[in-house]
């Protein structure tokens, strides 16, 4: 019998990779992709991404989607407490774990297992120590498509915030940029690859600069592929 987990889902690539390697086994089952959702931007926490792009990547996935809403400056206590409230919710459902898309960070790493522990649940890293450089060209290998939403102007130029994630853009990288952007350099969306029923349909809009350090890539949603009036319409209103 497949274990239950609840996958924590950021809509990046990582989080693809990680994914796509847990289903490769038949030893699990995910119940919901679990997602920070910033309250006041209704985007996903760090990426910068829309939630209807969010909900499009789920129903594409053919996954449950659960959203963690936070408050813009939210703490690490607020973090903790919602996120506490979720599992044990997911926990009386017989979820036994939490899957995460980390690969190398071995402090994040045992932050999320210290926290699960207090809920009674554990941690899989299904891309856990992989080389980065390696796993950047497996995730363009399968098939999968990714766009950069969020770059921290600290250590990567603006300029790269909206690029698709390709060999173009890994070879333009500093040295000193791990090539999936794990410390933090850059975040991105994955809008296409073998886990996606069906492409998610965007374009490239203004590009913005928040806290005086990260530039953000906004996706507008192209409503225009087998969308009917009335939910264009919503959506118009959501965005």
């Amino acid at each position: 019998m497949a274990q239950k987990v609840i996958f924590t889902w950021s809509g990046g690539k990582d989080s693809a990779m990680a994914l796509y390697e847990l289903q490769k086994s038949k030893d699990y089952e995910v119940v919901a992709l679990l997602t920070s959702v910033t309250e006041d931007y209704d985007r996903i926490s760090m990426h910068g991404v829309r939630r209807i792009l969010l909900e499009q990547q789920a129903q594409s996935l053919g996954l449950p989607l659960e959203k963690l809403y936070l408050t813009r400056n939210s703490s690490n206590e607020e973090y903790e407490a919602k996120m506490k409230e979720k599992l044990l919710q997911y926990k009386d459902q017989g979820v036994s774990s939490a899957v995460f898309g980390d690969i190398f960070l071995e402090d994040l790493r045992k932050y999320r297992e210290d926290n699960l522990a207090q809920v009674g649940m554990k941690g899989i890293f299904p891309i856990w120590k992989r080389d980065t450089a390696e796993l950047a060209r497996t995730f363009m290998a399968l098939g999968f498509k990714a766009v950069i939403t969020c770059v921290d102007s600290n250590v990567l130029d603006g300029k790269f915030a909206g690029r698709y994630f390709d060999n173009s853009f890994l070879s333009e990288l500093p040295r000193n940029v791990d090539p999936c952007g794990e410390n933090g350099e850059f975040h991105s969306f994955v809008y296409s690859g073998p886990l996606f029923q069906e492409r998610i349909r965007f374009r490239r809009g203004k590009v913005i600069l928040r806290d005086n350090r990260f530039y953000f890539c906004d996706l507008v949603p192209d409503g225009a592929a087998g969308v009917g009036k009335a939910e264009l319409k919503l959506r118009r209103k959501e965005t």
